[in-house]
């Protein structure tokens, strides 16, 4: 069984996919509540910074009005790309779960591995592949019927 928050972020993912959107969710959690969730809103919202992490840490940041979101752990279906863990570092997010690995776009476990960089101010925890198998087969299911 999937963990409950990133089964939560797998649903987020699904609204993505029916949207037109890369099926990309993301889970904002502090003292076990869901504070914020998001999906991909990149070309409902014209923004290429519309990825589902930046939106909910935007929304959380909002909710809990302040810059930084100390104790908050962020649940996202696939490994967040440079910008999202550059931006995951200055919101001072606890720890990072995530489902997929990106081989092609990642920034944590592959591509410039952010939080290995010696200009990281923060690295939160990090725990790769919750969920990968739910999160991987949304992706290629997606993509193939771009294809």
């Amino acid at each position: 069984m999937t963990n409950p928050y990133m089964q939560l972020a797998l649903e987020e993912a699904d609204q993505a996919a029916l949207a037109g959107e890369v099926p990309v969710g993301a889970v904002i959690v502090k003292d076990d509540q869901v504070i914020a969730k998001a999906a991909n809103r990149v070309i409902r919202d014209l923004d290429p910074s519309a990825h589902a992490e930046v939106l909910s840490i935007r929304a959380a940041c909002q909710i809990l009005q302040s810059e930084r979101l100390v104790g908050c752990d962020l649940y996202v279906t696939l490994e967040p790309c440079p910008m999202c863990a550059q931006l995951i570092s200055f919101a001072r997010i606890r720890r990072l779960y995530f489902g997929a690995y990106d081989e092609k776009g990642g920034g944590v476990e592959n591509g410039p591995r952010i939080f290995a960089s010696s200009s990281c101010h923060h690295k939160p925890e990090v725990y790769g592949g919750i969920g990968e198998k739910q999160a991987a087969a949304q992706l290629k299911t997606f993509f193939q019927a771009k294809r």
